[in-house]
């Protein structure tokens, strides 16, 4: 399956790249674009709903996967998800041209949730590095439609400067390939380079100055994908344990890390709900860093906590998780310091 895979990789670079003149003239045919705001930090009127140019290439070749592989239990796999990047598709469409309420996209989030874990793509064990696996048992769905919602919404926090969620997403790709091909499960395999040569392809036109804006549409499709990738492990093999919820946690890291301080911060504020602009990349920005600069630095800092999430597969766990540690414990005291600094 390996040569196919690269195939079909290739055919969605290729058809990325065609289809994003034509998801510029849509989304502006359309009024599906991104309009200066207090809230944003563009200048000009962008076309969004970037999402089309990959994941409908996505999409259409896992459907090809499906119908090859009919007969085995991977093709169901490919089948179901594909359902359900046309529907996270559109419910990101529908956002970028109406602006969805915020309580709105957490209902659609749920539901993309529960779906994904009626099909298969479950989280069943937590990672415990200083022992055994935690078995969810019954804990198992809730644990699932959570951990959906807080990856989807993190790609989508962190989707606020160009091409920042969208390199962020390839990094998570390579680190999610890396393990399964480690682990031969081919699932994962397919997926993540599906996800990643349509990322990549993407960010040739997405990286600062920006033609075509990821949207709703984007970062959604790219958060349900890498939630489902890292669950696909157990969905595949009931015995897979180095696809558990630590290597995609520690990849995730800056993302999820700007989750934890946007949900702080509206707290405190007693709006959870309300936008702003005062997350990590937004704050960099503040004190005169270059967008592009932004970018950079923070896929530098993810690679590392990718680097960190590959070795738990590879070496001894109590070291690598002391290792994660250090690294989460320097980040989150330079939020804060950052926090700090903003305040006053």
């Amino acid at each position: 399956m390996t040569s196919y895979i690269i195939l079909a990789s290739i055919t969605i670079i290729i058809a990325t790249a065609v289809l994003i003149p034509w998801n510029m003239r849509f989304s502006r045919l359309h009024g599906i674009l991104a309009k200066p705001s207090e809230r944003r930090i563009h200048k000009s009127t962008i076309p969004e709903a970037g999402g089309l140019s990959f994941g409908l290439p996505i999409v259409a070749v896992q459907l090809v996967f499906a119908y090859f592989t009919r007969g085995q239990e991977i093709s169901r796999f490919f089948f179901e998800l594909s359902a359900l990047g046309v529907l996270a598709l559109t419910f990101g469409l529908i956002d970028d041209r109406f602006e969805s309420p915020a309580r709105v996209k957490l209902i659609w989030q749920i539901i993309l949730g529960v779906i994904m874990y009626v099909i298969g793509y479950r989280v069943y064990f937590l990672t415990n590095p200083l022992g055994t696996h935690f078995i969810l048992g019954w804990m198992s769905f809730p644990v699932t439609v959570l951990w959906y919602v807080i990856v989807i919404n993190a790609m989508n926090l962190i989707d606020g400067m160009d091409g920042l969620a969208t390199g962020i997403a390839a990094i998570v790709c390579v680190v999610l390939l890396v393990v399964g091909i480690k682990e031969e499960n081919y699932l994962v395999i397919a997926l993540s380079s599906f996800l990643l040569s349509g990322t990549l392809a993407f960010l040739r036109f997405n990286f600062h100055p920006a033609r075509i804006f990821l949207g709703e549409t984007g970062s959604q499709f790219i958060g349900l994908y890498i939630a489902a990738i890292s669950t696909a492990g157990a969905a595949q093999f009931k015995g897979i344990t180095s696809m558990t919820m630590m290597i995609p946690l520690a990849a995730l890291g800056i993302p999820l890390l700007d989750v934890f301080l946007a949900i702080s911060r509206r707290l405190r504020v007693g709006r959870i709900f309300k936008a702003d602009k005062a997350h990590i990349h937004h704050t960099m920005l503040a004190f005169g860093l270059s967008q592009r600069t932004i970018s950079i630095i923070v896929y530098f800092i993810t690679m590392l906590f990718g680097l960190v999430a590959i070795g738990f597969s590879f070496t001894d766990k109590k070291i690598l998780f002391s290792l994660l540690m250090v690294l989460l414990a320097i980040i989150v005291i330079v939020a804060y310091i950052i926090m700090r600094m903003e305040r006053k």
